[in-house]
């Protein structure tokens, strides 16, 4: 079974042109490095829920959108080895992100699937 990173972030909607723009060039170098996919997903129906749900999750503003990705590897060696490479490339270096999303309210995790229909 492969490796997943998912992410979810809000992102200001007049931001979501540049957002986009940025993962394209983001999603280049980790195939680049060996990720299998890499997704982008901006949400379309993503009601804000009374006790939990993506827009709380992220604490999603009116004039925000939730944007759900992930990213796919052969194994979980492969992501540590991708990710370490990912991190140290010069392209990504520098603060352009800052403009476009708040990187602290950015969820992220490392999942192992165990189903696969």
């Amino acid at each position: 079974m492969p490796y997943v990173d998912g992410f979810i972030v809000a992102v200001p909607k007049q931001n979501i042109e540049a957002y986009k723009a940025f993962s394209a060039t983001t999603g280049a170098i980790w195939k680049s490095y060996g990720a299998k996919e890499y997704v982008e997903c901006v949400g379309d129906d993503v009601p804000y829920g009374d006790i939990t749900s993506f827009p709380r999750a992220v604490q999603a503003k009116d004039d925000e959108v939730v944007v759900f990705s992930w990213i796919v590897y052969d194994s979980r060696k492969d992501r540590d080895e991708i990710v370490e490479k990912v991190m140290a490339d010069s392209r990504l270096q520098g603060d352009e992100w800052k403009s476009i999303f708040d990187g602290k309210r950015m969820i992220f995790g490392g999942f192992e699937p165990f189903l696969r229909l």
